[in-house]
C-alpha cells in the first residue's frame, strides 16, 4: 500500500512539473530547428515535445529556455536516434544548461568535438551551439553506437545557425582552470547561481540586471565565484549590497564567504576555504580584463582612425625605404661583380695579343715557325768568287 501511495505521488510531480514546464516552454522555436532529413537521416514521425529531460534538474528560467521539442530519426543501417533541442534566448543560457548537465554526471566538457562545446558518453552527445542545446541518445528500436551517434550529432550540428564560436570569456578567466575539481558551473540568473552555489546567503542580494553572468569552480575544498556585471554602476551597487549583507551575516552569527572582492566589474567569492589566506589568494589569481563598447556611435572613432592611419603610413614609409635601401645595394654589388669580371676579361685579351717585338722585323733563326725564304737569307760566310777579279 505505502509503494502504492509513493508510485502515484511520484507520478503526479512527475505530471506537475510536466505541466509546468509545457506552460513556459513552447514547442514552435524548437520544431523549426528538426528538419525532416539531415543527411542520410531521415525524420520517423513529427516533433514533440518531450516530456521532463534535462529540466528534472534544470527549471526552464535558471537557464532562460523559451523552447524545447524532439524527434526520432532513422539511419540507412535503421539505426534509431533521439534529438531532443532546449532552445535558450542567450548562448550563455545554452552553455550553463550545458555545464549543469556535466556537473549531474560529472562530465568533462570539450571543444572542438561537436558544435561550440561538447560531452560525449557512450550513452549520447550533449552539445550547445548558438543558443540551442542538444541531446543526441540512441534510439528505443535498433540503438545507434557511438560512432553514429557522433556523426549524427555532427551532422545536426552542421544545420544550426552559427554562434560566437567559443564558450563565454569569463570560463576563462578562472585561475589555472585545469587544476579545479570537478568542472566549472555556468549561471545567467540568479536562481541558477544559488542553486549552484546552496546555502550562502550572502549571494542573496545580487541582481543578475542587464545581462549578468556568474561562474563556479572548486579548487579543493575552496569554491571560487566570479560575477560579472555588464556595467561599473550595476557592480558598484551590488558591491555595496553585498559588502553591507556580509557584515549583517557577521553579526547574525551567519555563514560568510572566506573571502570577498570588488575587482573592476567582477564580484569575486571564496566559499569554504581552510583559511583567510589561501582564500585571498586564490582571489588575487582572477584577473580582470576590462572591455568598452559603445551601445551608440563611437566618439573616439576618427581619433583612433588618425592614429591608424598615421601608424600604417609610417609603416609603409619605414618599409619602402628598407626595401629602396636593399634594392640600391644589392643593384650595386651586382654591378661591381659584374664590371670586376668584364675588366678581367678584357685584360686577358690584351695580354694574349701582347709581342715583345715591338713591331719590328724578327729574325728566324731557329726555323721553327713561319716559311723559311732563302732569297733573303745572307750567306754562310763563303764568298763567291767574282769572274771580273782577277
Amino acid at each position: 500500500m505505502r509503494l502504492l501511495t509513493r508510485q502515484i505521488l511520484t507520478l503526479s510531480m512527475l505530471f506537475t512539473v510536466t505541466a509546468i514546464v509545457s506552460a513556459e516552454v513552447t514547442i514552435g522555436e524548437a520544431t523549426k530547428l528538426l528538419p525532416d532529413k539531415i543527411e542520410s537521416f531521415r525524420a520517423i514521425g513529427p516533433a514533440q515535445m518531450p516530456s521532463l529531460g534535462v529540466f528534472v534538474f534544470v527549471s526552464p528560467e535558471e537557464v532562460g529556455a523559451v523552447s524545447s521539442a524532439a524527434r526520432t530519426y532513422q539511419s540507412r543501417q535503421n539505426s534509431t536516434f533521439n534529438i531532443d533541442v532546449i532552445h535558450t534566448s542567450t548562448e550563455s543560457g545554452a552553455y550553463a544548461l550545458l555545464t549543469r548537465i556535466a556537473g549531474e554526471g560529472k562530465e568533462n566538457i570539450k571543444t572542438g568535438v561537436v558544435g561550440t562545446a561538447a560531452i560525449v558518453t557512450s550513452s549520447g552527445v550533449n552539445f550547445y551551439k548558438g543558443g540551442n542545446l542538444v541531446q543526441v541518445s540512441g534510439g528505443n528500436k535498433l540503438p545507434a553506437s557511438r560512432d553514429e551517434l557522433l556523426q549524427m550529432a555532427r551532422a545536426f550540428a552542421a544545420t544550426l545557425p552559427s554562434g560566437d564560436e567559443d564558450i563565454p570569456v569569463l570560463v576563462k578567466h578562472l585561475p589555472n582552470l585545469q587544476t579545479t575539481t570537478g568542472g566549472s558551473l555556468y549561471a545567467v540568473t540568479l536562481n541558477g547561481l544559488k542553486n549552484v552555489v546552496p546555502n550562502q546567503p550572502a549571494l542573496d542580494v545580487l541582481t543578475f540586471e542587464g545581462g549578468t553572468e556568474a561562474v563556479a569552480a572548486h579548487y579543493g575544498q575552496s569554491q571560487l565565484v566570479i560575477v560579472e556585471f555588464t556595467t561599473p554602476q550595476f557592480s558598484i551597487d551590488n558591491d555595496q549590497r553585498v559588502t553591507a549583507k556580509i557584515q549583517e551575516l557577521k553579526g547574525q552569527g551567519q555563514p560568510v564567504p572566506s573571502a570577498y572582492r570588488r575587482v573592476g566589474n567582477y564580484s569575486i567569492f571564496v566559499f569554504n576555504a581552510p583559511d583567510e589566506k589561501s582564500a585571498n589568494q586564490l582571489v588575487d589569481q582572477v584577473k580582470y580584463e576590462q572591455v568598452v563598447q559603445w551601445l551608440g556611435d563611437d566618439p573616439h572613432l576618427y581619433e583612433r582612425l588618425q592614429r591608424y592611419f598615421a601608424q600604417t603610413s609610417a609603416g609603409v614609409l619605414v618599409s619602402v625605404l628598407k626595401g629602396s635601401g636593399l634594392s640600391l645595394i644589392f643593384c650595386v654589388g651586382i654591378g661591381a661583380l659584374i664590371g670586376t669580371l668584364l675588366f678581367r676579361h678584357r685584360r686577358a685579351q690584351k695580354a694574349a695579343a701582347y709581342s715583345d717585338a715591338g713591331g719590328s722585323v724578327r729574325l728566324n733563326l731557329d726555323e721553327l715557325t713561319g716559311t723559311v725564304e732563302s732569297e733573303r737569307l745572307l750567306g754562310s760566310g763563303t764568298a763567291k768568287p767574282d769572274p771580273d777579279r782577277p
